[in-house]
């Protein structure tokens, strides 16, 4: 049915009211009066072809909203893909540091490893050479001791000597000493 048809069918249907209350069809019944403007509103409508510009602006809106629509899930299935991937990079970051810090605890092993072995070896060497130098004091101390002991010896040996000798003697015995350590040096 075309609009035209629907109005007039409408514009003879409506009137009934005004009938049954025993007013009429006259301007001065105020049911009429706006029916008619109803009627006269929905013709200019009609007219203008304004239901089908506001269906066109309806529909077109709706195809706004399916591109907006269609837009966003295409927006939301890269911003999935992209989230994915950062998922993939963080994991392999995350497995990668896993990796640094195994191998970092592996290094500081073998180098707490290696100066223990580091130590082991300055304590050696230092133990030899402190019994070195132990045995170099011992040495000296022995020594000392016989350089004291012969010291003593000789200045003992001078007094005894001195005692028991003449002075003619004992030049006689400076000589041969002096006689025999020349011998020996040369």
């Amino acid at each position: 049915m075309s609009a035209m048809k629907r109005i007039s069918l409408l514009a003879l249907i409506a009137p009934a009211p005004a009938f049954a209350a025993g007013k009429g069809i006259s301007l001065s019944n105020t049911d009429f009066v706006v029916f008619l403007g109803l009627v006269v509103f929905l013709a200019i409508l009609f007219y203008y072809k304004v239901p089908g510009m506001i269906i066109g602006l309806l529909d077109k809106r709706a195809d706004t909203i399916r591109s907006e629509l269609d837009e966003a899930k295409a927006l939301r299935e890269e911003a999935q893909t992209i989230l994915a991937s950062y998922e993939r990079k963080q994991k392999e970051v995350a497995q990668q540091a896993e990796r640094i810090i195994e191998t970092a605890k592996k290094d500081a092993q073998m180098a707490a490893d290696q100066a223990k072995e580091d130590i082991k070896d300055s304590i050696a060497r230092r133990l030899q050479a402190a019994e070195e130098q132990i045995a170099s004091a011992e040495a000296d101390a022995v020594k000392a001791v016989r350089d004291t002991a012969v010291t003593a010896a000789i200045a003992a040996a001078a007094d005894v000597i001195a005692a028991k000798t003449s002075a003619a003697d004992q030049n006689a015995l400076i000589d041969d000493a002096i006689a025999t350590v020349e011998a020996k040096l040369h």
